[in-house]
């Protein structure tokens, strides 16, 4: 073979090449079904789009299934959120932001059992994700939650107090201590974090 016809024939395998390529298969699981097919479909114009539609179409499959998967558990339940509520005769609020739903529903999970300080612990921190201290006073009657990792007033405390009234007796009384910042933490903040820290954080600055 002339110098003239490999060059020929170099230039063509390079032009098919790039004719094949300057299809894109943006599909994840399209470029995978691709790397199965044959060496000599890798030139094929044809077999890209046709691999970068089945593949989009997995793509949007799986997608799915992963979101239905998800319903199956509270913390990242979205659209089956609703189911849960309506198992566990919780009303429904669509105004309400999915992590305070989704605390209803844990708490209401987990209230379940004989009234403890441990279940009180429970459903607490079912709502405000974190740490929570439960001490009981029984010649008064009562107890006291008091938050320890939250500073100022949990944005769901009106959801955490009537699941507490649900599930404690009657007869007790139960106070809320809420956690704000001292002075010493005041004084530790430089200027900006000052300025983008709510007044709900700072004690009398709540509603």
């Amino acid at each position: 073979m002339s110098n003239n016809e490999v060059n020929r024939s170099t230039s063509a395998s390079f032009s098919a090449r790039a004719m094949g390529e300057d299809i894109q298969i943006d599909s994840l699981r399209g470029r995978e079904l691709f790397s199965f097919l044959p060496s000599y479909y890798e030139t094929s114009r044809v077999m890209r789009s046709d691999m970068d539609a089945k593949g989009s179409e997995l793509d949007a499959l799986y997608l799915a299934m992963d979101a239905t998967v998800g319903q199956f558990f509270v913390r990242t339940a979205t659209w089956g959120l609703e189911r849960w509520e309506m198992e566990l005769g919780i009303e429904t609020d669509l105004g309400k932001p999915l992590d305070q739903r989704r605390a209803v529903v844990e708490s209401k999970l987990r209230g379940a059992g004989t009234f403890s300080g441990q279940l009180v612990k429970n459903v607490a921190e079912a709502y405000d994700g974190g740490t929570v201290d439960v001490t009981f006073h029984p010649a008064e009657w009562g107890f006291t939650v008091k938050f320890i990792d939250t500073i100022g007033i949990p944005p769901n405390v009106d959801d955490l107090k009537a699941a507490i009234e649900e599930i404690k007796p009657a007869h007790m009384a139960v106070e809320y201590k809420l956690r704000y910042l001292t002075i010493a933490e005041v004084e530790s903040m430089t200027l900006y974090e000052n300025e983008h820290t709510t007044q709900d954080r700072y004690l009398g600055g709540g509603a």
